[in-house]
């Protein structure tokens, strides 16, 4: 089973699966520890206090102390339902925008739409009078992220088919709307804050792809930070263990990242996020990508055949 885990995480094709296997790791081990503390009877308010310190807060000041929180607060939940559908709307929606731009992208998606949800909840405390007083509360939970995800892929493939059980098929743009329309007509609620964190991301989603489709790709640096991740990890391993010192090798270089922004379009972007004008024999045209794109579209990802597959594969690997 550790192994699994391991090869989970090693394995960078399919940050989907890493991006719920934190989720629901964080939250075992959170109510693990609140578990054992009530057997002790130590301090049971633990799991809040926590929660609190890696949630985002409302508060620009509070915000200084813990500049950790608008990245940790979007894998933190306030219980198991909060939890649960988060991760099947994720694992859903996840997989079709992954299969349509990659793993990379989907993580990068996932990371900047959580921000923005987390900087339209700090803005909407500080802005409307709605919440005077309040600058106390905080935010957790990964669903800004999720509905940055499904917007985004609805914004790329608005015709694709979804089974929902009892009304059968029904098209990704709609079912992105009702969920966006959901956040609106609950905004007068008690988690009116976390409403407008929600439509941050879904806002952000459809603007990533938007801007994504015209060359620009706004979750770039995300991707290089990942990519770049490992080469990292390995150069401190390596410091850590004295290589280099005196062992006669010769001495790797800093890491370099490209950071040329492409012109041209997304998918026809190198994995480096520089440009490329050629397509060689293991690159695929972007006539062809649109064409698979299109079907895609108006019949579902299951009506591609082995061929098409194989080019949706390749796009997303460029």
């Amino acid at each position: 089973m550790f192994d699994e885990l391991k090869d989970t995480f090693r394995r960078s094709e399919n940050r989907l699966n890493q991006l719920i296997l934190i989720n629901v790791g964080v939250f075992l081990v959170m109510n693990i520890a609140v578990v054992v503390l009530m057997l002790f009877k130590l301090h049971t308010g633990w799991y809040d206090s926590l929660s609190r310190a890696l949630g985002v807060p409302a508060s620009f000041s509070t915000l200084l102390q813990r500049p950790w929180s608008p990245i940790t607060y979007m894998f933190i939940h306030s219980g198991f339902f909060h939890l649960l559908f988060n991760m099947m709307w994720l694992y859903g929606i996840g997989n079709i925008l992954q299969s349509l731009l990659g793993a990379r992208r989907l993580l990068a998606l996932y990371i900047t739409g959580g921000l923005a949800g987390a900087l339209v909840f700090i803005l909407a405390f500080n802005v409307f009078p709605l919440f005077e007083g309040l600058s106390g509360h905080f935010a957790v939970g990964a669903s800004a992220s999720v509905l940055a995800v499904v917007v985004g892929a609805a914004t790329l493939s608005p015709d694709y088919p979804i089974r929902l059980f009892l009304l059968g098929n029904v098209r990704l743009r709609y079912l992105a709307l009702a969920m966006v329309l959901m956040d609106l007509l609950n905004m007068a609620g008690p988690n009116a804050g976390g409403h407008f964190a929600h439509l941050g991301g879904a806002l952000f989603g459809y603007i990533y792809i938007k801007r994504l489709q015209q060359g620009q790709n706004l979750g770039l640096w995300v991707e290089q930070f990942f990519d770049a991740w490992p080469g990292i990890m390995a150069r401190i391993k390596g410091q850590s263990h004295g290589v280099g010192r005196s062992s006669g090798r010769t001495k790797q270089g800093p890491l370099r990242v490209v950071t040329s922004k492409s012109t041209l379009t997304p998918m026809a972007a190198d994995r480096s996020g520089g440009t490329s004008t050629t397509v060689g024999p293991n690159r695929v045209s972007q006539q062809d990508i649109d064409a698979v794109l299109d079907k895609i579209s108006k019949k579902g990802y299951d009506s591609l055949n082995t061929h098409e597959k194989e080019i949706l594969f390749r796009a997303s690997r460029q």
